[in-house]
């Protein structure tokens, strides 16, 4: 795994083994942040369910003014850390350790125009992390959520939720999802 694109270009990144992570590939990376790129200059990026923190280290080395990393696990953290040091893209970067869903409520104010999540598949998290970050005003006006999941994932909910979904790639065993809050 590596940064695709930006300051890190070709830096590698190092990510906890096991089969419970699933890195996000180079091919899915490149393809996400193709879309996402009229969003991310100077972008306030929140990268919910962080793992190694590629994601979110893509934005910061593609020029995002900030990026804040939210992981529960220990080692992930502190692998967050080092994928940071590393490749040199600390400054703008904040980790906050704790669960997600917890988390969120303690963010105030702050607000992002790209929001990140990609939490552990098929124990419907998605639903709750949405459910939670729809009673909160932390997403700019403009501002969107991509959502990793398994394609299998059921996203009937979203209306009730107030957010859109304006598009969907899916790459075998994963998915994202582009939702932007419904307006009126």
């Amino acid at each position: 795994m590596r940064v695709i694109a930006g300051k890190a270009r070709s830096m590698p990144l190092r990510t906890v083994k096991g089969m419970d992570v699933r890195p996000t590939t180079d091919r899915t990376k490149e393809t996400l942040f193709n879309i996402l790129m009229p969003y991310i200059p100077g972008c306030r990026f929140l990268d919910l369910y962080a793992g190694s923190g590629s994601i979110g280290i893509e934005a910061l080395s593609r020029g995002a003014s900030c990026a804040v990393f939210v992981e529960k696990d220990r080692k992930t953290q502190e692998l967050i850390l080092e994928n940071l040091e590393f490749t040199k893209l600390t400054e703008g970067a904040t980790l906050i350790r704790g669960d997600v869903n917890s988390v969120l409520g303690r963010l105030g104010s702050e607000k992002f125009d790209v929001i990140f999540m990609d939490p552990p598949f098929n124990h419907g998290l998605e639903k709750e992390t949405l459910g939670i970050l729809s009673g909160l005003d932390i997403l700019e006006e403009d501002g969107l959520i991509v959502v990793e999941a398994s394609p299998k994932t059921d996203f009937s909910y979203l209306d009730e939720l107030g957010f859109e979904k304006f598009k969907e790639r899916r790459y075998g065993m994963s998915q994202h999802i582009f939702l932007k809050k419904r307006r009126g």
